[in-house]
């Protein structure tokens, strides 16, 4: 769509945190310029030079935002899962999510910002929706927490810690203090994945010498 192309959404209800109703929505390049009364003088007027969707009988939802998405993700050197880019943001168009946010992910003596344009040729091309990016982050040091900042600054405003995974995304207690306390002068969010790692790997080796290794395990060496 065009910044300059004019679409009425007439006849159907909206939906809102408040309820559905009816009405006509008009849009103005790929915004909500209005939400009017059905037929009011601004709808008749904004038609006369739009594309009107005859939407009677439908309820009209504005797009979803899915912020937390694992596209094209690396599970192992040999496999990453089954959705890509493409397949992915098509899904999610088709069910009605027009914005997805991803994760880049930053590795212990990796640069943060090496880590986001790795993410972004990744994806450039590929995406049916708008997208953007959380970091991931497996190297919690003095640089890392530094270059946060300039993250900030290009809009990349959440990050994510870790728990588990030992030798790729854990971090310990002082060096997720020192990643909160960063968070904290940036305005902005932190994102914890909060299971205990070093433990799960003992359970998981544990069931593995017994031989159990069926799907079930998955959550039985993980107990909350």
């Amino acid at each position: 769509m065009s910044s300059a192309e004019v679409v009425v959404i007439r006849g159907g209800q909206v939906v809102s945190t408040s309820g559905a109703t009816a009405a006509d929505v008009i849009v103005e390049g790929e915004r909500i310029a209005a939400v009017v009364a059905p037929g009011s003088v601004a709808a008749l007027a904004a038609a006369r030079d739009a594309r009107v969707i005859d939407a009677d009988g439908c309820y009209v939802v504005p797009g979803g935002v899915d912020v937390h998405v694992h596209l094209q993700l690396p599970m192992s050197p040999e496999a990453t899962s089954s959705d890509t880019f493409a397949t992915g943001t098509v899904a999610a168009a088709w069910g009605g999510t027009t914005t997805v946010i991803d994760f880049a992910g930053q590795m212990k003596g990796m640069h943060v910002r090496d880590a986001v344009e790795q993410r972004l040729a990744e994806a450039d091309g590929q995406c049916a929706i708008d997208y953007g990016l959380h970091l991931s982050m497996g190297g919690v040091d003095e640089t890392a927490l530094k270059e946060m900042g300039t993250l900030v600054e290009e809009g990349i405003t959440s990050f994510k810690f870790f728990m588990a995974y030992p030798g790729v995304y854990y971090s310990d207690d002082g060096q997720l203090l020192q990643a909160f306390q960063r968070c904290t002068e940036l305005g902005s969010m932190a994102m914890m994945h909060a299971e205990n790692g070093i433990a799960i790997d003992v359970l998981r080796d544990q069931a593995a010498s017994r031989g159990d290794t069926g799907s079930v395990w998955h959550g039985r060496t993980r107990p909350s």
